[in-house]
């Protein structure tokens, strides 16, 4: 049985998700907060730690800024879904075959969805752990949860030079922060999005402008 547009992206974002949520579990369930092992060399770790706030570790006013970061979550998980609709129906005919503009582009590239979708899937991953998970472990209420990072590149990882000024003998470390799966899905996606596909949000705002 042949997938619609619509249905191929929804399994997209479950694969997703389910990789996301795979590692995570994986990682919570067998290594300790602030465990760790190298994957390749030192500059590729695997190193558990929880984040309570943001994406890389970010934290945001205490209780009241964590339920409202998950709310937040949630709203643009849904406005997300709801544009992710709005474009595939424009993209395709009552005749199911693809919409084209004037020079035979189609209207919606494909790579536009499944940007859009990315994004979706890695903002639903991080939005179960703190939904969930402070559940599912017994430690937290309900959208209290905390995400679970554990990728790390520390790239470089030195000292500075002493004769600098202010910074001289103090450490350097690039790339410091612990992400996940679903934080990569995010970055792509918007990272992809910015630097392929800026043309068709270039066209849509032109459009709006001479409406």
């Amino acid at each position: 049985m042949k997938l619609s547009k619509g249905n191929k992206l929804l399994l997209l974002g479950f694969i997703l998700v389910v990789i996301d949520q795979v590692i995570k579990v994986l990682v919570k369930t067998n290594m300790e907060i602030g465990q760790h092992f190298n994957v390749i060399g030192n500059w590729f770790q695997i190193l558990f730690i929880e984040n309570e706030g943001m994406a890389f570790g970010m934290k945001f006013g205490g209780s009241v800024g964590k339920f409202l970061l998950s709310f937040f979550r949630i709203g643009l998980f849904a406005a997300l879904c709801w544009w992710i609709s709005s474009l595939v129906r424009k993209s395709v005919g009552s005749d199911g075959t693809p919409v084209l503009l004037e020079d035979g582009a189609p209207k919606v590239p494909q790579g536009v969805l499944i940007g859009l979708t990315l994004i979706t899937a890695g903002a639903l991953g991080n939005i179960i752990d703190s939904l969930f998970y402070g559940l599912i472990f017994d430690y937290a209420p309900f959208m209290f949860g905390r995400v679970v990072d554990m990728l790390y590149f520390p790239i470089i990882d030195t000292y500075w030079p002493s004769w600098m000024p202010f910074v001289g003998g103090k450490e350097f470390q690039f790339f410091a922060p612990v992400f996940n799966f679903a934080d990569s899905c995010v970055t792509v996606g918007a990272l992809y999005l910015i630097f392929f596909q800026y043309r068709f949000f270039a066209r849509s705002e032109e459009s709006k402008e001479s409406t």
